[in-house]
């Protein structure tokens, strides 16, 4: 064989190694941290059926997850979280307990001007759970942003600063202005931030504005590529705000719950595009601060 077709060939396969090489670089970047979910449901078609405790646990620890907030429609399957203490410390899950709104689907449309989900919330706030007192209120939706000026948002914004409760809203820019204007100093996560998907410019003005607003980022669109990494504009902005924001998987059906392996895989491939302590602060350090837990979690 004449040499020059063996360099050829030789580069040729050079080239390939270092083509599949990069790739198996690329596959293997992972955040490899602990990570807290800001947004995770344990409504009863989970809990009751497809997904009891010891297997929503098991989720969570091979994903590598020390620590959720749990919400749910209705409350009892928070309240199942919170009351499988032994199970979730042998799981290493810490269990932060909201409460959600819903007593049933017909609640999503009308709560923010419905006086008995205002006593509803008051009740549960002061049962507590067996995992202790509740740390904050929601998820809740606002479908059009206006109502976030019905009587019972008003109230329940206020009564979450009154009382250092963090409030999970899932809602768009227009009724974070409104909600904050309620309660100037309440804690506010933005669930998704912007799942209508809000410029990234408008992003960084609302978090500039309002100190003690934090983003949540599941479903958030434009936040990643076609090959699951960070899009420039959202890498920017994580650089700049990585105190703000907080990794979720928004386990609202069982399919969510069935793949909560996978949700959590791709957040840790986007999150390895971030210098290190920047990673760790949106996957465990901005929760862990938010809820006064230990800014390492406790060994297993």
């Amino acid at each position: 064989m004449p040499r020059t077709l063996i360099s050829s060939r030789a580069r040729v396969a050079a080239a390939g190694l270092l083509w599949l090489g990069l790739v198996g670089t690329a596959l293997a970047q992972r955040y490899t941290g602990p990570i807290f979910d800001a947004h995770l449901h344990y409504n009863e078609e989970a809990w009751m059926s497809a997904h009891p405790v010891d297997d929503a646990l098991a989720r969570l620890q091979r994903s590598g997850v020390r620590a959720i907030v749990a919400n749910s429609r209705p409350n009892d399957g928070t309240k199942s979280l919170a009351a499988a203490r032994e199970k979730t410390a042998a799981a290493g899950v810490t269990v932060v307990p909201f409460v959600r709104l819903y007593r049933n689907r017909a609640d999503y449309t009308g709560w923010f001007q419905d006086e008995t989900i205002y006593e509803m919330v008051l009740s549960e706030l002061a049962a507590g759970t067996a995992a202790g007192p509740y740390r904050g209120l929601g998820e809740f939706h606002l479908y059009e942003s206006a109502n976030a000026n019905g009587a019972v948002a008003r109230k329940l914004m206020q009564l979450a600063q009154a009382r250092d409760l963090v409030v999970l809203a899932h809602v768009d820019d227009t009724a974070i202005d409104l909600l904050m204007a309620h309660a100037p100093q309440a804690r506010l996560v933005w669930a998704h931030t912007g799942i209508g998907g809000a410029p990234v410019a408008r992003v960084r003005a609302l978090l500039d504005k309002y100190p003690r607003l934090m983003g949540e980022l599941s479903y958030r669109p434009g936040l990643t590529g076609a090959e699951g990494g960070l899009s420039d504009e959202w890498k920017a902005l994580f650089t700049s705000h990585s105190e703000r924001f907080l990794v979720g998987s928004d386990t609202w059906v069982n399919a969510r719950w069935a793949g909560y392996e996978g949700l959590m895989a791709d957040a840790r491939r986007w999150l390895a595009d971030l210098p290190e302590p920047a990673a760790r602060r949106i996957a465990w350090d901005n929760g862990a601060r938010l809820f006064g837990l230990p800014p390492v979690p406790a060994a297993r």
